[in-house]
């Protein structure tokens, strides 16, 4: 876990194994950015021609390393591409110092401590900085022979400290902005170690020991219920497509109060610890990433954590639904019948179209305690990723407003994200002759029929989106900026942001 801290001290006399500068894509070539000034001055005021030697460009992502002028304590200076120049007068995007700082934190594995010498012009900036490191130092070795103590030995541990320039120590506003970065950054990361994790050792039983063991720590109180209470309650649609697996689902209710709290918002988060498909099984190819089809509940529990941990003046209640969807004699067969928790019968016509089955009976529990908002996550529809590829989420909604808040929201911590609609048409392809609904209508627009299908099970007068996360969830790619290969921890922050901004009375 990378420690960060607020710096005074100037660059050249500040110990460490290296001081990070941004550089920045000018009209005629590499630019320093602010907050290099000290480092710029060493070199005789040609640091932007030295890189430029080197074949720097100033890129988002771009990495170069050079070694320190004479006098410096630090050894190293890693410049880091910011991308394309702002306009006068105007500052770097967050996102874009939020990029570099991970580019710099991931490349300095290894390192025992660096100073951050970014531009920064307000707290907000410190505070993508500080999330930048923590998101861009993360790896999950949890499974390597070697071990953590092996890896802090061979130079392998993550950056162990990162000291932030131009911030001030004894300023609240950056105090703060350090400790939400930190909070936020630990949670989400806390998300990725659930999603890596290898569905073997993270079953529905495990998770919900997890959550229960977090909860106690914060402050949260939990509630789970297990398979006979599930079957007690009627939650037909849990119990379906946990049915076929030798571990039983869960249902986990997660709530964070706040005694200041005007507000209620109402998470839910799919939590399929594996997803082979059930009977409709998935073809071969398709089944290697599928430990990551609960992201959306390690989602919510992070950010119901995160908000319990910044102490928001809102009431967070998580639902993660957790069922492992498996093939075997007593699994939910494609032609079934499930009375989900509502009350509404389902014609189950494909057992890989699981997640929506889950949801529907959270989203009615949580309904039924009529939360201001539900928000639910999910990585639901290979449809959603050939719709807005592998780094962007859907976003669609019963109330256009909303809808926008939420994408707002997710744009400003970073999130790249999109507005989906709800076509009405698409509705009737889910009717079924012998129950209420069906469980998949249309081929095309197949994430907006899952969308409709979730909002037959959200009650009325309820405002709620839903997050297609399939696409962005898992990084089958290589790492880029603060973003690493595997689970990547995708809504965490939105939902965050939802919540700080209910807290705030800007959310509706």
């Amino acid at each position: 876990m990378t420690a960060l801290t607020l710096s005074t001290a100037a660059a050249p006399g500040l110990r460490a194994d290296a001081i990070v500068i941004g550089v920045a894509k000018g009209a005629k070539g590499p630019i320093v950015a602010p907050g290099a000034e000290a480092v710029d001055k060493a070199y005789d005021g040609r640091l932007a021609a030295v890189l430029e030697t080197l074949g720097a460009s100033g890129a988002e992502g771009e990495v170069t390393k050079l070694p320190a002028p004479a006098g410096f304590k630090a050894p190293l200076v890693l410049a880091v591409g910011l991308g394309t120049e702002p306009p006068k007068d105007a500052g770097f995007e967050p996102e874009a110092l939020r990029r570099a700082a991970g580019s710099a934190a991931r490349t300095l594995t290894g390192a025992k401590k660096a100073a951050f010498a970014l531009p920064v012009t307000d707290a907000a900036d410190l505070g993508a900085i500080g999330e930048g490191v923590v998101l861009g130092a993360y790896s999950f070795d949890a499974y390597k022979n070697d071990g953590n103590d092996a890896r802090a030995k061979n130079g392998k541990a993550p950056l162990a400290e990162a000291a932030l320039l131009g911030g001030k120590p004894r300023d609240a506003a950056h105090k703060a902005a350090l400790l939400r970065a930190a909070a936020v950054g630990q949670e989400l990361n806390r998300a990725r170690d659930l999603i890596n994790m290898p569905p073997n050792d993270l079953d529905p039983q495990a998770f919900a020991a997890l959550a229960q063991t977090a909860a106690k720590e914060h402050g949260i109180k939990v509630q789970v219920l297990d398979e006979k209470a599930l079957t007690k309650g009627g939650y037909g649609g849990i119990l379906g497509v946990g049915a076929g697996s030798a571990s039983a689902p869960r249902l986990v209710k997660l709530s964070y109060t706040s005694s200041k709290a005007a507000k209620t918002l109402a998470f839910v988060g799919k939590g399929i610890t594996y997803d082979s498909g059930g009977i409709s099984l998935k073809p071969a190819g398709h089944n290697e990433t599928m430990k990551c089809d609960m992201s959306g509940a390690a989602a919510v529990f992070a950010a119901v954590v995160a908000a319990a941990r910044l102490g928001l003046e809102v009431n967070v209640t998580g639902w993660l639904a957790l069922a492992e969807n498996m093939p075997s004699g007593s699994a939910t067969r494609p032609g079934d019948v499930l009375r989900m928790y509502s009350g509404k019968t389902v014609e189950v016509l494909n057992t890989d179209a699981e997640g929506r089955l889950v949801l529907a009976d959270a989203l009615w529990a949580a309904s039924a305690e009529k939360p201001d908002a539900i928000v639910d996550v999910a990585t639901l529809t290979g449809a959603m990723m050939l719709a807005l590829g592998s780094r962007t989420f859907g976003i669609m909604a019963n109330d256009d407003a909303f809808r926008t808040a939420v994408h707002e929201a997710a744009e400003e911590v970073g999130e790249p994200a999109w507005p989906m609609p709800l076509p009405e048409h698409l509705r009737k392809g889910m009717d079924s002759t012998v129950a209420d609904i069906a469980n998949m209508g249309e081929r095309m627009g197949g994430g907006l029929v899952a969308g409709l299908f979730l909002r037959e099970f959200v009650g009325e007068g309820i405002t709620w989106a839903h997050l297609d996360i399939a696409g962005p969830a898992f990084n089958e790619g290589g790492p880029f900026g603060y973003t690493p290969k595997g689970g990547t921890g995708t809504a965490v922050r939105t939902l965050v942001r939802l919540a700080e901004l209910t807290a705030a009375g800007d959310l509706g």
